[in-house]
């Protein structure tokens, strides 16, 4: 992704706001994955980093960064950082709760809460998915129903990125009957009596970014934290997934810069049969389609970023930008095993691991069959 020209006495590129942090971030990574926890010092150092403040208005604490901005910044974390689950918490931290408050939340919401999203000391988390329904959002069940200045939800959400260690909520819950404007969201500290966060789900990859199901039994939110108008959720999980899948999908697209780059060194140096293996065809086309599918996702997550940017619409942009970097990342993660070789199969070479955080792209944030479905229902199909 190529960054925009700038002028002199101008902010850095955001590219370049985690890369000096790299030797604290890239800390024992294989040991933190196999442990499956959540690295609390490593969150220190993305705080410290200023990454998650990129977004955000400067009243706020944040740098006044634009989409465009918080996607390079995003990239550039992809490419220092070889732990996926941090970055992928990071990402999820960004757009779960402070974008769509800054975007739709009342002052008061926005004057008390995004200080703190933005500088990290409150980790964040939205409840989407539901256990029956999955990416059915129009079929969504949790139910809140209006009592005097009050909404009680009943229900519960499933795979949710962050919950075992949020400390702030956005509810995407049902307030009329099934259909497009049916959906309204809640704003909920982790706290409040009703509200039930499950134990940690073990999963194949990204590890280390904790997933659990969340439950609500008789929670009681008072109406001022409802986030936007009753019944305007799709407005707003609209303006949330595009940018959840402009980011998380940058920092893949990092995280492909790096495989490449460490692939194509491999190749040149990695001797057999009396030459470097990349100069044999079976291996040098391997890495010429790695680079292909590499600058095909930067084209895709640049163009659609300036169309988002832009206001446009881009539908169809959004939903071939996932598919594509998705099963890319998934496909480059396992070239580079199989150029590896056997080193490539063991855990300490770290590319294993690409496999299995790779693997998930293609299922969270909508999966590749729904991402071709839509695409086909929005060309008339």
């Amino acid at each position: 992704m190529t960054p925009a020209p700038r002028t002199a006495g101008t902010a850095p590129d955001p590219y370049t706001l985690t890369a000096a942090w790299a030797e604290e971030l890239n800390l024992d990574v294989e040991e933190w994955d196999a442990r499956a926890e959540f690295p609390w010092e490593k969150w220190k150092t993305i705080q410290r980093s200023g990454l998650l403040a990129v977004p955000f208005e400067t009243r706020y604490g944040g740098h006044g960064g634009t989409l465009t901005d918080t996607m390079r910044a995003l990239q550039g974390l992809g490419h220092t950082c070889r732990d996926a689950g941090l970055g992928f918490s990071a990402s999820t931290q960004i757009v779960s709760v402070g974008v769509p408050l800054q975007a739709f939340g009342s002052e008061e919401l926005k004057s008390r809460f995004l200080p703190p999203i933005i500088n990290g000391e409150l980790i964040t988390a939205h409840a989407i998915t539901e256990p029956d329904n999955g990416s059915d959002a129009l079929n969504i069940s949790t139910t809140a129903t209006r009592d005097g200045d009050d909404y009680v939800i009943d229900g519960g959400k499933m795979f949710i990125t962050n919950a075992p260690i949020a400390d702030l909520f956005l509810l995407y819950v049902r307030t009329g009957k099934p259909g497009p404007f049916a959906l309204s969201v809640f704003l909920v500290e982790r706290d409040t009596p009703g509200l039930t966060v499950g134990e940690p789900l073990s999963k194949m990859g990204l590890r280390t970014s904790p997933l659990s199901a969340v439950t609500f039994d008789g929670l009681r939110v008072p109406a001022s934290r409802r986030i936007g108008q009753e019944g305007a959720g799709f407005l707003i999980l609209d303006h949330v997934m595009k940018r959840e899948i402009l980011f998380s999908f940058s920092l893949t697209l990092g995280e492909m810069e790096h495989r490449f780059e460490r692939v194509l060194a491999y190749a040149k140096s990695r001797r057999q049969f009396g030459a470097p293996i990349g100069a044999f065809q079976g291996v040098s086309h391997k890495i010429a389609d790695m680079k292909i599918a590499v600058e095909s996702a930067r084209k895709w997550l640049t163009d659609t970023g300036v169309k988002v940017e832009a206001g446009q619409d881009a539908a169809i942009d959004i939903a071939a930008t996932k598919t594509v970097v998705s099963e890319a990342n998934k496909q480059t993660a396992l070239d580079a095993v199989q150029i590896f070789g056997g080193q490539g199969y063991l855990t300490a070479t770290g590319l294993e691991r690409d496999v299995r955080n790779a693997v998930a792209g293609t299922i969270y944030s909508g999966t590749s069959e729904i991402q071709r479905n839509r695409i086909a229902s929005l060309l008339g199909l």
